[in-house]
This record gives C-alpha cells, sequence and structure tokens, in this order.
C-alpha cells in the first residue's frame, strides 16, 4: 500500500510540477528548416522533405530504413525535434534521435541517445536513453520508460542537453558538465559527469542523428516480435528541429569558432533557461521517473554485481520500486483500451517473467 501511495503522489506531482517546468523552459529556442542545418543519410525516397523544409517524414518499408545527419559536429549544445511516431502494429521498429561521432570513432566514439522501441500494440512504445563515451559500449548505460501519452496521435518534443550547465540546490550553484533528457518540457535523466568516469563520459564533438530502422533482432521482447510489413510504409515525422551550440571539428576537438566567438556560443548556451537544473525541474523529474521508468541501470546488480555506477544519484524510494536486476516491479506496459483478463491480475505476467515490461 505504502508503494501504490507513494506512485499515487508521484503522478499527482508529475503533472503540477512538469506544467510548472513547462512554462519557461524552452520558450524561445529557435528552430530551423532541414537545409540549414540538415542533409540526408540513407534511404533515398524513404526520406520524404515538406514543402517549406520545416518538416521531414522518414519511412520504414521492406527496401530501406531512412535518416539525416546534421550538417556540422558540435562540442556541447541542446538537440531537439518533435517526433510523431508510427502508429499500430510496429513491434520491431525502431526510431532514433541521437548525437554520436561514429563515422569519425569507430572504436572510441561518444554517443548520446533517445531510441523509440515498436510494440505488438499501437500507441505503446518504449523509450530508450543511454551515454557512451569513448566507446564503452560493454558498459551500457541504458534506462527505459513508458510514456504518459500516446506518441503515434501527435508530436512531442524529445531533447537532449549536453553542457557545462548550473545545478541550482537550495544553498549552492554548481557549474558540471552533464548531459539531460527531456520529453516535452520535463527532464527525465540527468547524467552529471563524475572523475571516476574516466573516458565514459561523451567528450568530443558530435553529430545529430535522425534514423528510422529495422531492429527485429532484439528492439521487442528480445526480438521475439518482429517487423511485419503488412503495415508498412512506418513513417516517423520530425518538427520543429532545433540545434543550439557551438559547432566542433571533430577531428582537432575543439570548437570551430576561435576565442571569443566560442566563448559568446557557450556563454549563450549556459544561461538559457533550459540549461539551469532548477529544484523545481529536479523534483519533476523524480516524479516522472517514480511513475514511468520501466528499467535503470544504476541499480541494476546482477549486471554490475561491483556495484552502481558513479554517477548514479540512488535513492531510497527508488531502491524500493525496483527489482535486483534495476526493472520496475510497477511500472508495467499494459495495452491501451483494454480491460484485465479474467482470472489474473493485471500485469502479473510481466512480473513473472521478471519485471520485463512487454513490448
Amino acid at each position: 500500500m505504502a508503494v501504490k501511495a507513494r506512485l499515487l503522489l508521484a503522478a499527482a506531482a508529475w503533472v503540477c510540477l512538469s506544467a510548472a517546468a513547462a512554462a519557461s523552459a524552452f520558450h524561445g529556442v529557435p528552430t530551423v528548416a532541414f537545409d540549414e542545418r540538415f542533409s540526408p543519410l540513407f534511404g533515398d525516397g524513404n526520406l520524404v522533405r515538406s514543402d517549406d523544409d520545416r518538416s521531414v517524414r522518414l519511412l520504414l518499408d521492406r527496401r530501406s530504413g531512412s535518416g539525416f545527419i546534421s550538417s556540422d559536429y558540435y562540442l556541447h549544445g541542446f538537440f531537439s525535434a518533435s517526433i510523431k511516431l508510427p502508429k499500430d502494429y510496429t513491434a520491431g521498429v525502431v526510431v532514433a534521435f541521437y548525437l554520436s561521432n561514429g563515422d569519425v570513432y569507430e572504436k572510441t566514439h561518444d554517443e548520446l541517445d533517445f531510441e523509440f522501441l515498436g510494440s505488438r500494440w499501437g500507441g505503446q512504445w518504449r523509450v530508450q536513453t543511454n551515454v557512451y563515451g569513448n566507446g564503452s559500449t560493454t558498459r551500457g548505460r541504458e534506462e527505459r520508460y513508458l510514456l504518459p501519452f500516446d506518441p503515434s496521435l501527435e508530436a512531442h518534443r524529445y531533447s537532449v542537453l549536453w553542457a557545462p550547465t548550473h545545478i541550482m540546490h537550495e544553498r549552492t550553484d554548481q557549474r558540471v558538465i552533464s548531459c539531460s533528457f527531456y520529453v516535452d518540457d520535463t527532464p527525465i535523466r540527468e547524467v552529471i559527469r563524475h572523475p571516476d568516469m574516466g573516458g565514459d563520459f561523451p567528450a568530443k564533438p558530435m553529430a545529430v542523428y535522425a534514423t528510422i530502422w529495422d531492429g527485429s533482432a532484439w528492439a521487442t521482447e528480445g526480438g521475439k516480435y518482429k517487423v511485419n510489413y503488412k503495415y508498412a510504409p512506418f513513417a516517423s515525422e520530425f518538427t520543429d528541429l532545433a540545434v543550439v551550440g557551438p559547432r566542433g571539428d571533430p577531428v582537432l576537438r575543439v570548437p570551430r569558432r576561435a576565442g571569443d566567438g566560442a566563448d559568446q556560443d557557450l556563454l549563450g548556451l549556459m544561461t538559457a533557461d533550459y540549461a539551469v537544473m532548477t529544484p523545481q525541474k529536479r523534483a519533476a523529474m523524480r516524479a516522472f521517473r517514480a511513475r514511468q521508468m520501466t528499467y535503470t541501470v544504476c541499480y541494476d546488480a546482477v549486471r554490475y554485481a561491483s556495484g552502481p555506477f558513479p554517477e548514479c544519484d540512488n535513492s531510497d524510494d527508488e531502491r524500493e520500486n525496483l527489482s535486483a536486476w534495476g526493472e520496475s516491479k510497477t511500472v508495467v506496459m499494459r495495452p491501451r483500451g483494454r480491460g484485465r483478463r479474467r482470472g489474473r491480475k493485471a500485469g502479473a505476467g510481466a512480473r513473472a517473467r521478471g519485471g520485463v515490461a512487454s513490448s
């Protein structure tokens, strides 16, 4: 009962706090036309640009997926897009919005990911975030969440902030290097660079990518459910493209603008409202995580028996709601618009499988 009460309080808190955080978080963030900052990556005819060049549709069919890439690399910044995901049966489909330098540093690449994983049930997508630095793919730092809305009905904004930033507590104002992930105007994850992370935190200039592709091998229940091309083409739409930050040389690992120009770019980023993690934003993040997070590596004592990563900001409240392998005991994916099965509690099957949410 205590856990249920906390979840109800978290739900109410998330609604109130996210509304407060949304009041000014991304007001005035400039958006760009596709041709200003991006170019096609793959997919040919499966990448469809709007007549005004302010939106892009990425399609997946039997022939190919599709994707685009930024024309420049960036050393820190704010990267955002409003994304409408494919509807109906989407098992095996992966839509991604991420930063990477893997085409320059094949074995030592950095990466910050939003990955959207399709499901057997229309409108039920899982969101996965991940952080890699210096090729640390064997030490994945993934987290997964359900969304409190149907992302196939209308576009929602997904953003990554990677920058020196200020964290404001009641008595301190601390400058740190961090990366944060946002759904609409609510932060859902913050990773603050800890000295013990070594090279595992992204530090080299990265490009911005958006892709849709066939992830049948792993995306839905570990590959149990594949892409069914009877429902193709699968279409994801990207609008409100935003790229704010200093451009960087991926080889020299320095800003392209020298001296005062680079400093001005960085100062403008650091002083923006969305670059400051206030106590109100952190409270909204905690509330979202309590209600929507299905897995976090920070509590996965089975996979990482030596203990959590140094940057993990673990709490007793979160720990009580998570199993020893980092899966939520309470947040379970259920089909939208369907009632409980007779003779069986909703979510019991997922818990019987070790708490892994079906998708």
